[in-house]
């Protein structure tokens, strides 16, 4: 089968490593690739925005699959694109995206479905937003309503910082801001919480825990996500059935009541409280660098798995899991995520080799005449599979040692809260 998957981080080259192991895989394009991605599909250098372009390619190479990997061209409606020109995608409508598209949206869709989230209120402008946190209790946490790459996010433990966040938002950091969200500060820890689904079920896609925050200890600026373990170690049976009654269900009920049909992965960003789960955010792909850690536990053909779900068929489907752990860190270049060197080159890269309990995942990395450059703020992945959280820690550092790149920088510390 011919496979085209859009994208070009570490997200998407675990989704192409992943394809490329069903036997029923005939070729992948990835488009629009990475230095990565080069070593098992063919990278096309297209432009994700320009969906005529990409439907001219999928017809001319006769790709019979797409995949899609970032959130901006779901929300932006290329599955709804390609669905009408009857080929066959993976992944969620514009209108369903908007659960990533719009925190208001979600929020939405919380208040009128009982869904456990934190209050919240909408404001719709500038003067709105700093009268009403002349009132409210800190912390508070502030949130961009459109797409912000994972960097739309405030927390504010007073007036000051909160004047600040809301003057940036409206002033157009993240875009054009017409609203924003206002939520209280809930305590406990994070969970990543995967589901996949046909449009007429879902199974879930296992579970992680991302760290956001750029620096050891969770401190520091959030950035896209410094890495990641799974399966998270707050997950039981007893939570996950809170979170599929409580969560899941009542947000499928809510987009059968759409008159819509989710097919895709739904990704539900958690915050656990005394075993209680509560949603702060919903995304409409796998996360990043989730994927990349949670893929390779994978021990059924997801190929098939995807196939079943664009074919309305999940529930004959296996997805059977490893029981081993699962960790990625993610090697970033000096500066991020403020500014940082581009065209940085990468030596040594081809001399470390995957094998079936390690991987490097390539993020922000171009090929430039048989070399390879750091072009993105987070460039490399580096994920282990062991028998225990601090082995595959252990096993990840030692191999970013081994590479020894003088450009970039870690956190040596991802998984601490189930480790330490």
């Amino acid at each position: 089968m011919k496979i085209a998957i859009l994208g070009s981080g570490g997200r998407e080259h675990a989704l192409v490593n992943q394809m490329s192991l069903s036997k029923k895989t005939t070729k992948i394009y990835c488009i629009p690739g990475n230095a990565g991605t080069c070593h098992l599909a063919e990278n096309v250098n297209l432009n994700l925005d320009n969906f005529e372009s990409i439907y001219d390619f999928i017809l001319k190479n006769k790709i019979e699959l797409v995949v899609v990997g970032p959130e901006k061209p779901l929300v932006d409606g290329i599955a709804d694109f390609l669905q009408e020109k009857k080929i066959k995608v993976f992944g969620p409508n514009k209108v369903l995206s908007q659960f990533e598209g719009s925190k208001t949206f979600t929020k939405n869709v919380c208040k009128k479905y009982n869904i456990p989230t934190a209050k919240f209120n909408i404001l719709k402008n500038l003067k709105e937003s700093i009268k009403y946190l002349n009132q409210v209790k800190f912390p508070i946490v502030i949130k961009a309503d459109g797409l912000a790459a994972g960097k739309g996010v405030y927390i504010c433990e007073n007036l000051e910082k909160s004047n600040e966040a809301v003057k940036e938002i409206f002033d157009g950091k993240f875009g054009k801001a017409d609203q924003i969200v206002i939520e209280e500060f809930l305590e406990g820890e994070e969970m990543s919480f995967f589901v996949i689904s046909d449009g007429k079920s879902f199974k879930q896609f296992n579970t992680a825990q991302d760290h956001k925050r750029v620096g050891e200890d969770d401190t520091g600026k959030n950035t896209g996500g410094m890495g990641a373990y799974s399966p998270s170690a707050l997950i039981n049976k007893d939570l996950e059935k809170k979170i599929i009654d409580k969560i899941i269900e009542p947000t499928f009920k809510a987009i059968r009541d759409f008159g819509e049909e989710y097919i895709g992965f739904l990704y539900a960003g958690l915050m656990i409280k005394n075993n209680e789960p509560f949603l702060i955010e919903y995304n409409v792909r796998m996360g990043d660098p989730e994927c990349q850690t949670i893929l390779p536990l994978l021990k059924s053909d997801f190929l098939d798995i995807i196939n079943a779900c664009c074919e309305q068929k999940l529930n004959q489907s296996n997805v059977d899991w490893s029981d081993k752990k699962s960790l990625s860190i993610v090697l970033c270049s000096k500066g991020y995520p403020e500014s940082y060197e581009k065209n940085v080159e990468i030596k040594n890269l081809n001399k470390i080799k995957n094998n079936k309990n390690n991987f490097i995942f390539h993020a922000g990395t171009i090929s430039k005449n048989d070399k390879i450059f750091a072009n993105g703020g987070r460039v490399l992945n580096f994920v282990s599979i062991s028998e225990s959280y601090l082995e595959a820690r252990k096993s990840a550092i030692d191999k970013i040692k081994d590479l020894n790149w003088g450009g970039g920088f870690f956190r040596k510390d991802i998984g601490f809260k189930a480790i330490d």
